[in-house]
């Protein structure tokens, strides 16, 4: 989060549109998991947006207060520009502070409605979904105020925060959901792993942060941002993954292999599939940035039509080659079930 005051004029329609990602979002997956048209239900998640709106606010005063106290510390503002200070201020401060507040804001108000109503794991799942989406349209605002990015940017960085934090996401939702049922082995058992799963997303946090920013600290570094979509497709088929367990839905499986170079062949093929399919996705929004700003221009001349032509046409042989090898993935998993 960079170093800025909050004096910016509220300017409306380009909040509503730095905003409205989020909601189009938490409609999507309210829809994705099959809850049907309730007010009520509807308003419970719309609240617990809001609440992750707050979330957002704590966390960002929280930075506040430290970099206060750590800009206290002599040379401190020139050690966080190099690469081993950023790296320890996102994973000792960024990271577990946003983390934690989006944690504390979803599981408190669940464990309050646990003690008086019997609430679903898709239910308490989405609600936290709706934490994450609404920290992201805080945090949204704020960067696009601030003009610490553009509003593409920010509209693509939306989804960020709900594949952080999706490991925490699915533990609380199981662990909630099993205290209704009084399965108190099962219950322990995600207990435990509630704290792993919030030091996984505090890790995948930290990752992303530094993927996308390495190259700023170490030019020679500029090639990790390579590394920055194809992790980002990682974390989403993750998301997928747990989104079929809540759903009780067979994990979607890609490694079939029966010897141990055969099944280290197909792993390579699934990272092979993550760079070709993230940075496909990755080449197409630098295409859209760079193109956004001729449509003011004659956007008909014939090289950049070129432009657009060639550099879709390369994104999507990319994309194409890694949907084939995907499915030739699935098709072999899928011969192999019993």
């Amino acid at each position: 989060m960079p170093d800025f005051t909050l004096d910016f004029q509220i300017d409306f329609p380009l909040s509503i549109a730095a905003v409205a990602p989020s909601l189009l979002l938490l409609g999507f997956y309210y829809w994705r998991l099959g809850f049907s048209t309730n007010r009520r239900l509807f308003l419970l998640f719309l609240l617990f947006f809001i609440s992750g709106i707050i979330s957002g606010l704590l966390a960002l005063g929280l930075q506040l207060i430290f970099e206060s106290f750590a800009g206290q510390i002599p040379a401190w503002q020139r050690f966080t520009r190099t690469l081993l200070g950023a790296s320890i201020r996102q994973l000792f401060a960024i990271a577990p502070i946003e983390e934690g507040c989006k944690l504390a804001v979803a599981s408190i108000p669940v464990y309050y409605l646990e003690t008086r109503h019997s609430l679903s794991s898709r239910t308490i799942f989405l609600c936290a979904i709706a934490v994450c989406l609404g920290f992201s349209a805080q945090e949204n605002v704020v960067y696009v105020f601030h003009d610490s990015e553009s509003l593409f940017d920010r509209i693509i960085g939306t989804p960020f925060h709900l594949l952080f934090s999706t490991p925490w996401i699915f533990v609380l939702s199981k662990y909630c959901f099993l205290k209704n049922i009084t399965v108190n082995s099962l219950r322990q058992n995600y207990r435990k792993y509630l704290g792993v799963a919030g030091l996984n997303s505090i890790i995948c946090h930290v990752l992303v942060n530094l993927l996308s920013t390495a190259g700023e600290y170490i030019r020679n570094l500029q090639f990790l941002s390579y590394g920055l979509f194809p992790f980002l497709l990682w974390m989403f088929w993750r998301f997928e993954q747990y989104l079929n367990l809540l759903q009780n839905k067979p994990k979607i499986s890609l490694i079939s292999g029966l010897t141990r170079q055969h099944s280290y062949w197909q792993r390579g093929l699934v990272v092979f599939i993550l760079m070709l399919g993230g940075n496909a996705i990755f080449g197409m929004f630098v295409l859209v940035k760079i193109v956004m700003p001729l449509l003011s221009k004659n956007i008909f001349d014939a090289e950049i039509i070129w432009f657009i032509l060639s550099r879709t046409a390369v994104n999507l042989i990319f994309g194409i080659l890694a949907v084939g090898i995907y499915c030739y993935l699935r098709n072999l998993a899928k011969k192999t079930q019993p």
